[in-house]
């Protein structure tokens, strides 16, 4: 009987359920988005019953639609939108309010006296990240002082936190299992990156209780197994790793200095750093890859909140487009973004700014301007704001960049890609499988099952789609970028001067 891996990719927008078999390829896939809740401006909500009822969903559609029994399923990996924080008691498997996600801006006040506290330099060296409403543990804090009868619960040991992964695991095991990986304990705020612990001292800071917390396990073992009702067997869960850590898994950036870019409803730059933190002197994040066996991988990331989801706002907000993949083809009308820039800061400005007051912009209309303008503005405003994060990741590291690596939805629009290749000056490489977020999942958990007998076996598998090389003017590329910083000074700090 063939044997697959099954891979669990918990996103932002949508959950996703893909079939790998031995050679890394796709076999099979199935998709369900679920609803984005914005209770007020600046708060981003899901339901997290939903999460796990759609992610159910897709894994059992996946099993039938390739028509296999559940015992040719050698593992699952599972990967997940990281800093989303869920809280749940115990005793119901409820959760007690919906799911804070990570690109909620509500805990930016508490953050900033935090700060005023003198907090920053003690969270910073110890997480290796900065201190922002991003990450999990504000969320966590908000929670428990905002949801009535929650600390009390929390001290007694009947509440349970978790990020997507958690969550999941703790549903698909029927409570047996409270368990995260190093990838994602690396992104709360609580966990210390050096000692591989919870850290007394940062709980104590934002005010966490040590009850709530899961068990921290490598990123590829055997954790245990699914409880047979769910997927008609019991199957070993034996990967785990945040979006980004398992993308650059699936990269297979695995040496040191090696960066992959993905652009998904964010975009995130991850950079291998080998076996030693990159402390960052430029406000990037420095984080955990992965672990393996005793073997803990490091390295520095650099987030941007909006990416693909530029795309989607105009779609859904601005209707200029019916379907996301129609924005290469609108932005290929005009030569240039007729003098258009285009600023994301939808949920404020990431790195290199960290600037939770920033907000979208669009500046340099004309009568003249029409939506391909706009359009192109759009795209260049994804491929700029990467730019910035990987000139910074260069400084920190003091690595030259041989290539990008790319992956995500947007990663297939050949203009996007184009124009980043030129705003970098260096070449872009994309790999004939583009999910690599979901392949990373899956290689850890094929690893830790003997799936796949070693990481050279998996890094033969990876191949190239398309490579593009830097073509454009200088002169062109340079005026449109200078125009674009300019906007994004201008789109900072707004919400605090209004």
């Amino acid at each position: 009987m063939q044997k697959y891996i099954l891979s669990l990719d918990a996103g932002t927008t949508s959950n996703r359920a893909i079939l790998f078999n031995h050679s890394g390829e796709i076999v099979c896939s199935a998709q369900k988005e679920f609803e984005q809740i914005y209770p007020k401006p600046g708060w981003v909500e899901h339901d997290a019953t939903v999460i796990w009822e759609t992610q159910l969903e897709v894994a059992r559609e996946v099993i039938k639609k390739q028509g296999i029994l559940p015992e040719q399923i050698a593992g699952i990996g599972i990967t997940n939108q990281r800093e989303t924080t869920v809280v749940w008691n115990k005793e119901t498997g409820q959760p007690i309010y919906n799911a804070i996600v990570w690109q909620d801006r509500r805990t930016a006040e508490f953050c900033d006296g935090l700060k005023v506290l003198g907090f920053e330099k003690t969270i910073s060296e110890k997480t290796g990240l900065v201190l922002d409403a991003y990450f999990s543990g504000t969320k966590i804090n908000w929670i428990l002082e905002h949801v009535e009868g929650a600390r009390e619960l929390a001290q007694t040991g009947k509440l349970a936190f978790g990020t997507v992964d958690t969550w999941l695991i703790w549903k698909f095991t029927n409570g047996n299992l409270h368990i995260t990986d190093v990838s994602n304990a690396s992104r709360t705020l609580i966990y210390n990156i050096h000692t591989l612990q919870w850290d007394e001292e940062l709980l104590e800071i934002l005010d966490v209780p040590v009850e709530i917390l899961p068990e921290v396990k490598a990123s590829s073992e055997e954790y245990g197994s699914t409880s047979e009702e769910y997927l008609g067997a019991e199957i070993p869960i034996s990967g785990i790793a945040g979006d980004q850590q398992a993308a650059l898994f699936g990269q297979m950036c695995i040496e040191e200095g090696m960066v992959k870019n993905t652009y998904g409803t964010g975009c995130f730059v991850v950079m291998n750093t080998g076996e030693k933190p990159i402390v960052s002197k430029n406000k990037l994040l420095t984080t955990i890859a992965w672990q393996i066996g005793d073997k803990v991988t490091y390295a520095l990331e650099g987030s941007i909140f909006i990416g693909g989801a530029v795309v989607q706002w105009l779609r859904d907000q601005l209707g200029i487009i019916q379907s996301s993949s129609e924005i290469e083809s609108l932005a290929l009308q005009v030569e240039n973004n007729g003098g258009v820039s285009f600023v994301q800061g939808f949920v404020g400005l990431g790195a290199p700014h960290w600037d939770q007051y920033a907000t979208g912009a669009i500046i340099g209309l004309s009568r003249g301007t029409n939506k391909a303008h706009i359009a192109r503005a759009a795209l260049e405003a994804i491929a700029f704001r990467s730019m910035e994060v990987i000139e910074t990741m260069v400084l920190d590291s003091e690595i030259e960049l041989n290539e990008l690596r790319v992956d995500g939805g947007a990663a297939v629009n050949n203009l996007l890609m184009q124009i980043q290749a030129d705003a970098i000056n260096t070449k872009v490489v994309r790999p004939m499988v583009t999910e690599t977020t979901a392949l990373g999942a899956a290689y850890l958990a094929g690893l830790a099952v003997g799936f796949w007998g070693s990481i050279d076996e998996v890094k033969n598998q990876w191949q190239i789609d398309k490579e593009f090389e830097p073509v454009s003017n200088n002169s062109v590329i340079e005026k449109a970028i200078t125009d674009w910083k300019r906007a994004v000074e201008r789109s900072k700090n707004w919400y605090d001067s209004h």
